[in-house]
Parts: structure tokens; C-alpha cells; sequence
């Protein structure tokens, strides 16, 4: 009998201690089905139907999908993120990584030098892009008020097609803190020993830099290069602060910017949900988006997985 109330007092036990862990557990998970799983699969239906806020969901079949691709806009928002992504992506980790070479060495007001190189990743991204904002002002801003002072005639930075992608590019170097901080640790973490045995050899700074600082911090590399690619596919609030606050009623609530040439696909999605009601649209594009982020990340994952065994070895 003392053996069958012991195992009965065990699962007893077990079964309150299961219990107040779901129960803790619970607010997460009520969130997670509600603002998360559930969101999910109702905008996979609603990809599939004629939907808006002011009317039920109409099934339509493939009919949305056949409406992004040969919408013109759609490709020219493609367009725009791709540049951010394959342009922004790598000068980003490039500016990370030489910040992050900087603050692992040891040197005087080394803490007050990170600091300052990490201070704009805990700025609002509000008030971040509304500095710069003024910064680009062709009159009044800062940026072309220091090129006159050379004798450079500055452009409009923001106002001009062929600027507008590149002034993106320079906000987004701007604010790497969070990333040259992970770099930097990952640095710090590669044994001082293999540098010791690489001079011994004969082996200069850019050597050991190549064959043991890159091959050490490759998968860290890798990491913030998804990362920055997954954000770069969701770029929305910099370019939507810039068209209100720039062009304020006269570009219109569904603009791109000068000549569509900050249209990005995010901002596109919002466009046709909550300005053009098309929810259907809106939930089509964003599984596209989806697809296409999900495709590149495991090419990149693949791939650089790849180079890094070949750096290892």
C-alpha cells in the first residue's frame, strides 16, 4: 500500500506542478494564439479572398496573387527593398565590424568610446529619423551647410530620386551599435593564443586578421547578416515618417516618396490595407514577402555555412 500512495502521491505531484507551469506559462501563450498564431493563419485565408474592413471575405482563389504580378508597383517596391537589402546589408556589417575592431582593443575612454558608438541604437526611431530629417534639409540642413563649406554643392538629398535610396543607406549606417556590440564580443572571445602562434610563424596583422579573426567570428558574421537582411525586408517606419513628415498632404497618403523611389514593400502592404482596403492584396503580398524572406535566408544560411567550413579548415 506504501508503495502504490507514494507513486500516487508523485503523480499528484507532477500533475499541480504541470499545472502552475501552464498556468504561468498561460499569458504567453494566450498572446501568442491571439496577436500571433491566430493572425497568421487568418491572413493565409484572407490571401484568397476579396476582403475588407467593410465587407466579408469573398473567396477569390489565386485572384490576388495574379494582381501583385502585374502590378507595376509592386515590382518597382521590390526594386527599392532589394537595393536596401543588398546594398545596405553589407556596408552595415562593414561598418559594425571595423567599430567593433576598434572598441575590442584596449585603450584609454574605451567605455566612453562604445558608449557613444551604441548611443543611436537607443534612440527612438521617431526622433532618430526626424534628426536626420533636418539633416538632409538642401537649405537648412547640416549635411549640405558642411559640403558648401568645401566647395560642394550638396543635393536634395531627400527630395531627389536618385538620392532618396542612398540617404537611407546613410541613416542605416548610423545606427549599427547593436550589432558592432555582438561583433565585438565575439572578437574579444577568439583566443589570444592563436595570434601568439600566428606571429611566432611570421604572420602579419592583416594575415591574422583574414585566417583567424574572420574564421572566428564567421558565424556571428552570418548571424547579424540574416538579421540584417530579415530587417532590411521589413523597412517601414523610417520611409513612412520621412514621406509624411517631408511632404506632409501634398504627396498624398499612398506616396512612395519623390517618384516612388522610397516605395518599399512593407510600406506598399500598408498602402493597399489600410488606405486602399484591399485586405486580401495586402495579406497576399505579405505571404509573398514572407516566401521570398524564408528562400533567402536559407540560401544565405546554406551558403555561408559552407564558406565558413572552408575558413575553418
Amino acid at each position: 500500500m506504501s508503495k502504490r500512495s507514494d507513486t500516487r502521491r508523485k503523480r499528484t505531484k507532477n500533475r499541480r506542478q504541470n499545472i502552475n507551469g501552464f498556468l504561468f506559462a498561460s499569458p504567453w501563450i494566450i498572446g501568442f494564439l491571439c496577436f500571433s498564431l491566430y493572425p497568421l493563419v487568418s491572413s493565409l485565408y484572407y490571401s484568397f479572398t476579396s476582403f475588407s474592413p467593410v465587407s466579408q471575405p469573398v473567396w477569390v482563389g489565386l485572384k490576388n496573387f495574379e494582381n501583385i504580378f502585374t502590378d507595376s508597383l509592386v515590382l518597382k517596391a521590390l526594386k527599392n527593398t532589394l537595393f536596401m537589402s543588398l546594398v545596405s546589408t553589407p556596408l552595415n556589417l562593414l561598418c559594425a565590424l571595423s567599430l567593433a575592431l576598434i572598441c575590442a582593443k584596449k585603450f584609454k575612454a574605451r567605455g566612453i568610446v562604445r558608449t557613444i558608438y551604441f548611443l543611436p541604437s537607443v534612440i527612438p526611431m521617431i526622433a532618430g529619423t526626424m534628426v536626420w530629417i533636418w539633416m538632409f534639409d538642401p537649405t537648412y540642413g547640416v549635411i549640405n551647410n558642411v559640403l558648401s563649406k568645401v566647395g560642394i554643392n550638396g543635393p536634395s538629398w531627400l527630395l531627389d530620386p536618385k538620392t532618396t535610396k542612398w540617404s537611407l543607406v546613410m541613416m542605416g549606417l548610423w545606427n549599427v551599435g547593436t550589432a558592432m556590440l555582438v561583433i565585438m564580443n565575439a572578437v574579444q572571445e577568439v583566443s589570444s593564443s592563436y595570434y601568439e602562434a600566428a606571429k611566432i610563424d611570421g604572420a602579419n596583422s592583416v594575415q591574422a586578421f583574414f585566417h583567424i579573426t574572420i574564421p572566428g567570428i564567421a558565424h556571428v558574421i552570418v548571424y547579424q547578416a540574416i538579421l540584417n537582411l530579415i530587417n532590411s525586408f521589413q523597412y517601414f517606419q523610417q520611409v513612412y515618417i520621412i514621406i509624411r513628415a517631408s511632404g506632409g498632404n501634398a504627396m498624398g497618403l499612398a506616396s512612395g516618396g519623390p517618384a516612388n523611389s522610397i516605395l518599399m514593400y512593407p510600406l506598399y502592404i500598408f498602402h493597399n490595407a489600410f488606405i486602399y482596403m484591399d485586405m486580401g492584396k495586402a495579406s497576399a503580398m505579405a505571404w509573398l514577402l514572407f516566401i521570398v524572406v524564408a528562400i533567402m535566408t536559407v540560401f544565405m544560411t546554406k551558403a555561408t555555412k559552407k564558406v565558413t567550413d572552408e575558413l575553418g579548415g
